[in-house]
């Protein structure tokens, strides 16, 4: 154990990281005997009572048991996770729900998330090397593999959600933002074609992966519709006959508000589709019709790798939710 560094944490906190980390690590093993009270406080000059209410909380976690004479020994081996998300949303706390449930007792996940500030990336990803057992990390970027990601045991990692890179050398779960979302609307090209135009909303500073607009003029000129890729609601107001795709959910709340202001109904005035369900769009308005990937399923499956180390490349397609809004 390498007490040598300089943490923010207490001398307490610092032991239990260490303590748990070695055992995690392999480097005492169930069955095996650890350093005495004694031995500890001596070697890293810590207080006595200190190394023993470290003893006394991984023991209460069930990682390690003492005897009468007072040794303490390792029961059971702590499995660190680092699950690190881009940003919080309901869809990812639904995932992290079902990548938690899924997983032992003995596996304890931190969750991070990045928020797409890459100082904050990569200060968590050099900050945790050598801490964890497993790695689940959100790219920073779709477009390439972040530099400090490649600091990280490929052994150890998995790459969930994005990624249209070479990924050939990692196992990863992500989603499909190009050919099963047309897929999807392809198959309610009946619905699509009651209108006469398509609109796909995407903000610049939206992270949603660029490969959508070419998916989206493929669609509308495969189905003879106009179509057109903006960055915000136009100001001219909105177009009857015309179906909007929505990424962001303060866009899909303006054009509600202004449907109410211009007497358009949705769903016959306009189509209105969602990118990523929430239970909510199941009750407002006559429900919206929304395009998503199952994200408990993302969760089992990272769980699922995390548990039986089987190699996995696999992406997950979207699915669609037809409501009244289309």
């Amino acid at each position: 154990m390498d007490f040598s560094k300089s943490f923010s944490t207490t001398k307490l906190r610092h032991l239990v990281n260490a303590l748990s980390n070695a055992i995690s690590q392999g480097r005492y093993k169930p069955g095996h005997t650890l350093p005495s009270v004694n031995q500890l406080s001596k070697q890293y000059n810590l207080s006595r009572d200190t190394v023993f209410k470290a003893y006394r909380e991984l023991k209460l976690h069930g990682i390690i048991d003492s005897t009468l004479a007072k040794s303490y020994h390792v029961i059971n081996v702590t499995n660190k996770v680092l699950l690190m998300l881009d940003v919080y949303s309901p869809f990812k706390d639904v995932l992290y729900n079902a990548f938690v449930s899924n997983l032992p007792k003995n596996y304890k996940v931190d969750l991070v998330f990045h928020l797409y500030n890459e100082h904050l990336f990569e200060t968590v990803i050099n900050d945790s090397l050598g801490r964890y057992n497993h790695y689940v990390i959100m790219n920073f970027n779709n477009e390439f593999l972040h530099e400090s990601i490649r600091r990280i045991d490929p052994g150890k990692m998995l790459l969930l959600d994005l990624g249209y890179f070479d990924k050939s050398n990692y196992p990863f779960i992500c989603q499909d933002f190009g050919k099963s979302v047309y897929d999807c609307l392809a198959r309610n090209k009946t619905l699509l074609k009651k209108y006469k135009s398509l609109v796909l909303i995407m903000p610049d500073e939206s992270e949603h992966p660029k490969i959508l607009i070419r998916y989206v003029k493929k669609l509308a000129r495969n189905l003879t519709l106009n179509s057109e890729i903006i960055k915000s609601m136009p100001e001219s107001g909105l177009r009857k006959e015309t179906a909007y795709l929505v990424i962001q959910q303060k866009d899909l709340v303006n054009i509600i508000k202004q449907c109410r202001v211009e007497n358009l109904k949705i769903g016959v005035d306009i189509g209105l589709i969602a990118y990523n369900d929430t239970p909510m769009y199941e009750i407002i308005e006559n429900g919206i019709t929304a395009i998503s990937t199952d994200f408990a399923l993302m969760g089992l499956k990272a769980s699922e790798y995390i548990k039986t180390r089987q190699h996995v490349n696999e992406v997950i397609p979207a699915r669609m939710i037809v409501r009244g809004s289309l």
